[in-house]
């Protein structure tokens, strides 16, 4: 079966509504779950709507919140989640962010009490998509223990960065989590009931693992080894304790049931070139052709880029086992 775009974001808006969010909440993270089915991101996108469906309803997300802004200073905003999505509070921050780094040449926005926030690479690709360069960075419930250690200290802590490519869009995007992989990729294979390969994780007991049942026990290895977790280190700082968030350490996870609102966070910061140097877009555009020129080499977020052609022409196939999942909800 094949849904339209259109079919998917009205489907998770439904049952979002379902449940108990309001419009306000529910609007952005179905655009959200669009964007991700899409991009071909589909760990993000239809498959998550379950665990949002069963956090909404167990109290991990509040349906009804409604997320503040403060700026106590010309370049520092902070938005409160209130404990809802953080989807919406982040649409909230993002107009703010955007006239600050304009004003000032450069801007910070943190999230408290704040969830999970899809692909990180969609938010940075919006402040690039304002001519700005975007630096984004959110922290989950500890899942990478530091090396030569066996209790998870830290999230798979992704970040990203969007460049603008002088003309509205984003020359190109990274995003990538301190992990070997994203945890939504283990959590994949484990409803799936399929093997990970091997160097993904670690069991309870600080051994390697192919069971994925056993690495969401235990830990996600850090890509890099000491590099990585050094990275997922920089996200903890920014997004948790920056923003005054709750730890990786002792957030409830962002599967399952157990445990009360994540109370995580984000930082994103944005940087107007134009306030820096002149020449900025010609000089991102030689380095992109410099990888592009090159055969079989292709700049970050091209594969996103070319699901994203192919999704808006075909549609998004969906199989009977998610149809499935999703009937159940719908119902």
């Amino acid at each position: 079966m094949r849904w339209t775009l259109d079919e998917v974001e009205a489907r998770a808006l439904a049952v979002l509504r379902a449940a108990g969010a309001s419009a306000a909440q529910a609007g952005p993270v179905a655009r959200s779950i669009r964007a991700a089915e899409r991009d071909g991101m589909r760990s993000h996108g239809l498959l998550y709507l379950p665990i949002y469906v069963e956090h909404l309803t167990c109290g991990k997300v509040d349906g009804q919140a409604e997320p503040r802004l403060t700026q106590p200073r010309a370049g520092a905003i902070a938005v409160d989640a209130a404990h809802g999505f953080a989807h919406p509070a982040i649409d909230l921050g993002l107009p703010r962010l955007i006239e600050a780094a304009r004003q000032v040449g450069i801007a910070a926005l943190t999230l408290r009490r704040s969830y999970n926030c899809g692909l990180l690479g969609h938010h940075a690709e919006q402040i690039a998509g304002a001519g700005l360069i975007g630096l984004c960075f959110t922290h989950a419930p500890a899942s990478i223990s530091p090396v030569g250690g066996k209790v998870p200290v830290i999230g798979t802590n992704p970040f990203a960065l969007a460049v603008p490519d002088g003309q509205g869009g984003a020359r190109f995007v990274i995003d990538q989590s301190a992990s070997v992989v994203a945890k939504s990729e283990v959590l994949l294979r484990a409803r799936q009931g399929k093997p990970i390969p091997e160097g993904w994780a670690l069991d309870a007991e600080g051994q390697p693992t192919t069971d994925a049942e056993a690495g969401l026990k235990g830990s996600m290895l850090p890509a890099g080894g000491v590099k990585g977790f050094g990275i997922g280190l920089m996200v903890e700082v920014l997004a948790s304790a920056l923003a005054g968030a709750e730890p990786s350490r002792t957030a409830s996870p962002f599967s399952g049931p157990v445990g009360g609102p994540p109370a995580t966070g984000q930082c994103f910061i944005a940087i107007d070139p134009a306030a820096h140097a002149d020449g900025f877009t010609d000089r991102i555009a030689a380095l992109a052709e410099a990888i592009t020129v090159q055969q079989d080499a292709r700049l970050p977020g091209a594969r996103r880029r070319a699901a994203r052609i192919r999704t808006e022409a075909e549609g998004v196939e969906l199989d009977e086992a998610l149809m499935a999942r999703l009937r159940l909800q719908k119902n």
